[in-house]
């Protein structure tokens, strides 16, 4: 993707942050790390650990009512203590069929459509004390901050931020008001994600050096859908922005279980795409039947391929793929390397080594299943199957947000997870730009990393007392 430095500066929200008056020259990491990517000042809450005051009914907002937000209004008006009191989107229509999808589990919410704004309207309200946000993704940061500034909880889709400039804003409004902002990262309660880092926890895999991650999924079609995605949304971040585009997916469960934000975190990172071979393709051969594909002719489409590595503050790496336009079979890789064994999830069914023997026999690994299963698969995985959402793994998501709320309990993943894992969309765009040039990657912690303690109660020490709706 050719642009030129002060573009991309602009276009990332680096330049916010001090970098653009960084020289190229005998660039490093070390060179736009604490002079160029200080936060501005404000006094610092550390939002790790933090529990906001118990609600026994919460009482949710959702916005956007697309491919995400309806699922997501199915499987919350199943949860216990949740009380859906607004909905909103730009399509009427999408409103009123989100307001019959929870109007048969007994929710009654006030609806907003219509305008561009009108989901401030449901920010403002007195009776939303979450606001679940599942509209495109630039929308995801603004629309994050105005409800935490109102008052409310926030949890948005991936990702959270694209640039730092709101990343740290994210982090300095949820500090400010000590209010929540969750990343609904699904993968992380995936039933073999959970299970290694289990595993990881209890010292199975010895020290984790190395973990990998993906978003390997063939979305070509989609993207060039006429109704895949409002307004062509998804297909035009494809054609204006370089390096990984949706890094969360194969990030969030590593960087859980190599603790990062809490007790390690990441230092710099590198990343280099490949030109792209397919997305100006088909967009020259659908314009030749249909002249609405015309202004996406001549773009300057992101490469097919990114892979970008990470090098943590104690010296452990992370590589991350992102590729949605090849046609290769779906994966998010989800290797594990650690002194003692190491896990793989793709190509399913997923595997754990001990050795350079080889993958453990089925029977061997139903073993270990056995033994490290978390306490959040055996109470509720079986329900949240049933009810759905990527096999479960998103039920499992938001039957745990809500009974951390009802139970007063710290968030799985909070604020600072959400800045980090989502600055790697525009700090990997700045190294692909500027020739693969190591970027370090901020510390949204303020240094407490060190002694933040690990999240993501999955074996429920407390709480995990919801129940799910069952018919």
């Amino acid at each position: 993707m050719k642009t030129n430095r002060r573009d991309f500066l602009k276009l990332s929200g680096v330049a916010g942050t001090g970098l653009a008056g960084a020289g190229l020259a005998g660039f490093t990491p070390r060179s736009i790390g604490a002079e160029s990517f200080n936060p501005p000042k404000w006094e610092r809450f550390n939002m790790s650990g933090y529990a906001a005051p118990k609600l026994d009914v919460v009482r949710v907002g959702l916005i956007g009512i697309g491919n995400r937000g309806s699922g997501a209004l199915r499987r919350l008006s199943r949860i216990e203590g949740v009380e859906i009191t607004a909905l909103s989107d730009l399509y009427p229509d999408r409103v009123q069929k989100g307001n019959e999808t929870v109007g048969e589990w007994g929710h009654k919410p006030h609806l907003y459509s219509g305008g561009p704004e009108d989901w401030k309207k449901l920010c403002d309200r007195q009776d939303v004390d979450l606001v679940y946000i599942c509209t495109p993704w630039a929308l995801h940061a603004p629309q994050a901050i105005y409800a935490m500034e109102h008052g409310k909880h926030a949890v948005t889709e991936l990702p959270s931020a694209q640039t730092l400039e709101d990343c740290w804003k994210l982090v300095e409004t949820s500090e400010k008001t000590k209010k929540h902002c969750m990343l609904l990262e699904n993968v992380c309660y995936d039933f073999f994600e959970m299970l290694t880092l289990n595993m990881a926890r209890q010292g199975f895999f010895g020290e984790i050096l190395h973990g990998e991650g993906a978003y390997i999924h063939d979305l070509l079609m989609a993207n060039f859908s006429k109704t895949g995605y409002s307004n062509m949304w998804r297909l035009e971040e494809n054609a204006s922005k370089n390096g990984n585009l949706y890094p969360m997916h194969g990030l969030g469960s590593i960087a859980q279980i190599m603790n990062i934000n809490y007790g390690d975190k990441m230092d710099f990172l590198v990343s280099v795409s490949t030109d792209d071979f397919m997305m100006g393709k088909k967009a020259e051969e659908l314009a030749q039947s249909d002249d609405f594909w015309k202004p996406y002719v001549g773009r300057p489409y992101r490469g097919n391929l990114n892979t970008s590595i990470i090098r943590t503050s104690l010296g452990k790496t992370i590589m991350l793929q992102h590729d949605v336009t090849s046609p290769r079979p779906y994966s998010r890789i989800h290797l594990l390397s650690g002194t003692k064994g190491a896990a793989m999830k793709y190509p399913e069914p997923g595997r754990i080594a001990t050795g350079h023997e080889g993958w453990l026999s089925q029977e061997e690994f139903a073993e270990l299943e056995a033994k490290y299963t978390p306490e959040i698969t055996k109470r509720v995985g079986e329900m949240a199957k049933q009810v759905g959402g990527h096999g479960g793994m998103d039920t499992l998501m938001d039957w745990r947000l809500i009974d951390c709320l009802r139970n007063g309990l710290p968030l799985d993943m909070n604020v600072y997870d959400a800045a980090t894992w989502s600055s790697i969309v525009p700090l990997s765009g700045w190294s692909v730009a500027n020739r693969s040039m190591p970027v370090e990657v901020p510390d949204f912690t303020a240094g407490l990393w060190s002694s933040n303690k690990p999240m993501m109660d999955i074996n429920l020490v407390k709480g995990g007392n919801t129940l799910l709706k069952m018919r």
